[in-house]
């Protein structure tokens, strides 16, 4: 059974938005923080943003201000809206879940489970 299960990449010009879904089973979403992470290829996977049970949200320096992270408890999904994007957010994104507080900070070898990642591909 696919824990967590990303959606909605893709290949945008610089400037424009796209959001980013992570839909969760229900074991793995109730209880749990939830985090967007991204890679490039030959760099280790960078937090992005995250958002506990209460809601408290926390972003990288990178893109606060531009991305903005949410969760729908009645579909069970994480959402990453990503505005004025540019080619430094090229990357494979991924959401990743925790049973504990989480937050950007935290590394991404602490987390045990992983969706299978959704390409965003921002050309200038």
């Amino acid at each position: 059974q696919v824990q967590l299960q990303e959606s909605g990449g893709g290949s945008v010009q610089s400037g424009e938005s796209l959001r980013l879904s992570c839909a969760a089973s229900a074991y793995m979403y109730s209880g749990s923080c939830l985090a967007w992470f991204r890679q490039v290829p030959g760099k280790s996977r960078e937090g992005v943003a995250t958002i506990n049970v209460d809601g408290f949200t926390t972003y990288a320096d990178s893109v606060q201000g531009r991305f903005t992270v949410s969760r729908d408890n009645v579909n069970r999904t994480m959402y990453l809206q990503m505005s004025s994007l540019n080619p430094e957010d090229t990357a494979m994104y991924y959401c990743a879940a925790m049973f504990r507080r989480c937050a950007v900070t935290v590394p991404s070898n602490l987390y045990r489970h992983w969706g299978q990642g959704t390409q965003v591909t921002v050309s200038s």
